[in-house]
This record gives structure tokens, sequence and C-alpha cells, in this order.
């Protein structure tokens, strides 16, 4: 009777572990069939597909018969032309044409002159595509005399330069929305890059000179790293490398409060008109639209070009911090003016003109891996319409806890990934070389036995 109990527990462990093979291999083949392949595209978000569109007739039309292009209340791309004909050209390809009285060549040629004027600290100007005008902005800190020189240069220009007086003043914005700290001040993480052998943090270059050292406590014991590379004024970039060469786990994870953080999968280039998201120690998360593009500000340390302006509200201490939208990374908080109080206006630096510069890649997530399912940024596609600008998101949310460690068993246990079918499969061989190995020695000691008996 023993020994059938033993025969019948040996077949069903062979049982099992030919199905645990079967099943195992079944896991593997499913987790490498999704893995995504090596050079996948950057996650392409609705705003960025409607801002391709546009900026593609902008770039066909040229410059002589377009004044720029933006995102439209109901979420699809307007094209700002000169003539009919271009308007034509515009309806046809499914966006639409608003016919204006000054290309982008004039828009432009005004910049152009602006910028020869004398420099007055507390300046600003953008064009406004939606306006067919550049504006130019002065602070509490420009003088009557000033502000009267600069509006004779708009005056010669012509009539589609714009003057607004702002309140506050155009000051960079220190800290942000993961606090760093140094001799010189308190400034903020906004984005993690790599260049392959080392990883670094982003952040807005005025934060400090090269050779600042950073740390992420107020005693100066938890040293982050140094600043290796500095753009300001003329940009507002630098690049701060970690101390152990290495961001850790999560570094493709911003900050938004309350434990939570955005997953970044990539990085992009907003449109005029679009939704975004800005994240600072000061203020927290804030949201607001893009408004200007190429902006250029006469700050009281110098002047910086080719910032993107935004009413975005933000305050002293949510300078470097992260500007984003959809999980793609679009800026780094520079200065502006105003407060989260009664608004006001955000400069950032792009972050494509940045990693270009520096020849750095953007640390990002893997969207699938989200703690508590979250799903990727939205990909858009010919398929999918448009949304309006106010429905977009920052992206798919994490927990910031998480972002700074997977636990092993919890990465094995995903089947999404190969682990387990890789552990199903080795756990079923050792069962089948265990079992099989149990048998032959029991078949050996049995032999030994019957002969031992039969010959004394």
């Amino acid at each position: 009777m023993r020994h059938a109990r033993r025969r019948v527990v040996r077949r069903v462990t062979r049982l099992a572990a030919v199905g645990g093979l079967l099943l195992g291999g079944a896991m593997v083949t499913r987790a490498v069939a999704s893995e995504p392949p090596a050079t996948t595209a950057v996650p392409r978000t609705y705003a960025m597909e409607a801002g391709r569109t546009g900026e593609d007739l902008v770039s066909r039309l040229g410059s002589s018969r377009t004044a720029g292009t933006w995102i439209g209340a109901d979420g699809k791309p307007v094209v700002a032309v000169t003539d009919e004909q271009a308007a034509a050209e515009v309806r046809e390809a499914g966006a639409r044409p608003k016919v204006v009285g000054h290309s982008m060549d004039e828009l432009k040629s005004a910049a152009k002159t602006l910028r020869s004027a004398p420099r007055v600290a507390g300046t600003a100007w953008s064009m406004d595509y939606r306006t067919n005008e550049v504006v130019v902005q002065g602070d509490s800190t420009v003088s009557a005399s000033d502000w009267a020189a600069m509006t004779k240069v708009a005056d010669g220009i012509g009539g589609f330069v714009r003057m607004e007086r702002t309140e506050g003043s155009f000051t960079p914005r220190l800290n942000g929305a993961q606090p760093i700290l140094s001799t010189g001040g308190r400034c903020s993480a906004g984005f993690n890059v790599t260049n392959g052998q080392s990883d670094f943090i982003l952040t807005a270059g005025h934060c400090g000179p090269t050779g600042s050292l950073w740390f992420a406590d107020t005693g100066g014991t938890n040293q982050l790293g140094k600043t290796v590379t500095q753009s300001f004024p003329g940009d507002d970039f630098s690049l701060v490398q970690y101390a152990d060469g290495k961001a850790g786990d999560g570094a493709g994870v911003v900050f938004i409060g309350n434990g939570k953080g955005v997953q970044i999968t990539g990085a992009g280039d907003p449109s005029i008109g679009q939704r975004v998201f800005r994240s600072g120690s000061t203020s927290g998360l804030r949201d607001g639209q893009v408004t200007g593009v190429n902006s250029t500000v006469n700050y009281p340390e110098g002047t910086v070009t080719g910032l993107i302006e935004t009413n975005v509200c933000a305050e002293p201490g949510d300078s470097g911090g992260p500007m984003f939208s959809e999980g793609i990374a679009l800026g780094i908080t520079s200065g502006g003016s105003g407060d989260c109080t009664q608004g006001g206006t955000t400069f950032f630096q792009p972050v494509t003109k940045a990693l270009t510069a520096l020849g750095m890649k953007l640390i990002v997530s893997n969207p699938t891996a989200a703690a508590g399912g979250a799903s990727p940024a939205p990909s858009a596609t010919s398929a999918q319409g448009s949304i309006a600008p106010g429905a977009a998101s920052p992206g798919s949310s994490a927990a910031v806890q998480g972002a700074e460690g997977t636990p092993l068993l919890s990465r094995l246990t995903d089947t999404r990934n190969v682990g387990p079918g890789l552990l199903v499969l080795g756990g079923s061989l050792i069962a089948l070389v265990a079992t099989r190995y149990i048998r032959s020695e029991q078949d050996r000691r049995a032999y030994q036995r019957y002969y031992g008996a039969t010959w004394g």
C-alpha cells in the first residue's frame, strides 16, 4: 500500500513538473512578445500631435506666408496665414486657418529690433501668434523714462507691437520640486538625465556656478553632487553630477506632492495654447497654458532667450522645477513675475534645447511598470481625435515611495517580466530531476536489498 502511494506521488509530481514547463514556457514567450523594442519612439501626446501638424504646415508654407501655430480651445491646430491660398491648404490638411496681417518674418524682425535696442532690466517680450503681435512686458522695476524709451522703439516698428506693464518683477525663481541645497542657496531638481556613463540633475543655470556642491539636507551631510556645467545668462540650464554617478531607482519620476509623482516618458516641445503643469516646493503642483515661445527675458543678472512663456503661477522657491504635460518633459522653471495668489507670468528653459546643447538623454520611466497599474501617457494617432487643452493631465501617477526601489519579489512576480516564467521553468526542471533521482535511488536500494537477501 505504501509503495502504491509513493507511485501516485511520483506521478503527480512528474505531471506537475511537465505542466510547469509548459506554463513557464508560455509565460516567457508572452513576456518577450510584449516587451517593447530596444529603440522605441518617444510617446506622442494629443497636444504634441496637434502641434506637429501645425508646425509641418508652417514649415511647408514658409515664414513669409505664415505667422505661427497654436492649439485651439477644441484641441485642434490653428495656423496663422497671410493669404487665402495658404488658408485653403491649411483647411485641406485638417487644420484651421486664421488670416492675419503680419507674417512670421515681420514678427521676427520686430523681435530683432527690440534685442538691438539698449537693454532694460525688468522687460520681456514674446510673439503672440494668436493676436499676431509682439508683446513687450515691463515689470514694476522699470522706470518711466526707460519704459518711454522702449515705447518709442516699439512705435517705430509698427502697430503690431503691444506694450504691457505687469505687477511684480522678473526674477529667477530659486528652489523647486525636490530641494537641493548649497552654500549659495536653495534650488530644485528638474529632471534626471544621463550621458550613458554617469547620471545628472538637469536644473536651472542661475542656481549656481560650476563647482557648486549640492546637498539633500540643510546640515550638509548628504551630498548629492556638484555642478559640472552651467549656462546662464543666454540660456538657463545646468548639470549637477551625482556624487556616486547614478540617479538610482525612480529617476524617471518627478515629485508633485503628497507622496505622489508623475512618470516622465519622453521630452518634447510645447505648443502655444497647450495645457502644462509645473511642480515646485513653494507652491506645489500648478497648471496653466503656454502663451508664447522663443521668448526673451531681461533679468537683472542678464538676458535669457528662447524661453517658453506661460501663465502658470510660480513663486520664489520654485526655480529649476520641472514643467511637463501628459508625462512629457517640456521645461525647467527659469523665472517670472507675480505669485500664485494674483497670478503672473513664468518662463521656462526648453528641455529639448538643453539636452541638445549638453549632449544628454532624458532618463525616462517605464509607464507599464507603474504602481497600481497606471496607464502610460496616451499615444495620439490619426485615428484618435484631438482633446481640448484643458482636458490634459500631468501624466501617469506613481507613488514616490515605490519609485525609490521596487522590491525584488514584486519584480519577480510581475507577469509582464521574463522573471516569473524563468522561475517556473527552473522550478519545474528541478522537480523533474529530483523525481528522477529519487526514483533511481529507490530502484538502486531495492536492487541491493533483493540481491542482498538472495545471496546472503
